[in-house]
């Protein structure tokens, strides 16, 4: 795809490097605009992305099939993650600038669905102003709602400061209570202030919140080895299948069976094609709803 043709799903957001010791590089690619980009175009879908990262010759072929803009930096966005028995402390050691909407390609501002995928302030509300009210755009949260420490880079939570500016806006917002700091008031504000948001809740499942009411979608049974990128890939299956159908809760169950083939392996390898998750979606084991 050139840059001359809109994509099917545009998908906007910092590419990251994730510290990883096991990797011969030292790290693996990550983010919300990698594994997103990469489950769309599993999915069948003309994707294309726009970030801002240092020069990465080695991330084209972590999402081979998606078309990149990018905006140079000095760095890459660059996490690192300690896991403790009190759970994950999460460190930023490089960060991007944000992305201005001018790198957009004009004729990708045709796209009909965009995912905004912050992970680190990146992106901010002029970016709605380059598409068309007819475009859906769908968001996740974390890169909104996350801070870190100029000393130690240590990454904690913080209120959305504009979530106004994009609520009116945004056609759907994705997040767990995690993201922000498991804050049961937050979550209350950000998804009854959203006009479609979807609170995922891992092995749960989660709740669609839309039109004043809320519903339970189930998750499907599967062995969970590595969570990472599940919530990513729901996002842009869930935006993909909301705009096709129109059905919060269709595209839900049809997006928590896009993330459970994520979870059953490492990194982007487990990433489904439509195939796979036509079958699953047909004959898969759900897990029992929670009352």
């Amino acid at each position: 795809m050139a840059e001359g043709n809109p994509p099917g799903v545009l998908v906007i957001g910092h590419v990251t490097r994730d510290v990883a010791s096991a990797s011969p590089l030292g790290y693996s690619y990550g983010g919300t605009a990698t594994f997103a980009s990469v489950a769309a175009r599993r999915l069948g879908h003309r994707v294309a992305l726009v970030t801002a990262c240092a020069d990465e010759p080695g991330l084209a072929d972590a999402i081979d099939g998606v078309t990149v803009v990018a905006a140079p930096a000095t760095a890459t966005t660059t996490f690192e993650n300690r896991y403790t028995p009190d759970g994950r402390i999460q460190y930023v050691r490089a960060a991007a600038p944000p992305i201005d909407p001018g790198v957009v390609p004009p004729s990708w501002r045709a796209a009909p669905i965009v995912l905004l995928g912050p992970v680190a302030q990146e992106v901010r509300p002029d970016m709605l102003g380059t598409f068309p009210a007819t475009t859906t755009i769908a968001a996740t949260l974390q890169g909104w709602v996350r801070t870190w420490d100029d000393v130690t880079g240590r990454v904690h939570p913080v209120p959305w400061r504009e979530s106004e500016a994009f609520l009116d806006r945004l056609d759907a917002v994705v997040f767990s209570p995690v993201d922000v700091g498991n804050d049961l008031d937050l979550v209350h504000r950000y998804a009854a202030g959203a006009r479609l948001a979807v609170v995922t809740e891992a092995s749960e499942g989660g709740i669609v919140w839309h039109r004043g009411r809320q519903f339970r979608y189930p998750a499907f049974m599967v062995d969970e080895v590595e969570p990472t990128g599940a919530g990513d890939a729901f996002a842009v299956a869930f935006a993909i299948e909301l705009h096709a159908t129109g059905d919060p809760e269709h595209a839900a169950r049809f997006a928590s069976c896009v993330a459970s083939f994520v979870v059953e392996g490492p990194g982007a390898t487990s990433v489904p094609t439509i195939d796979q998750v036509r079958e699953r979606f047909r004959h898969g084991r759900l897990r029992p709803s929670r009352s």
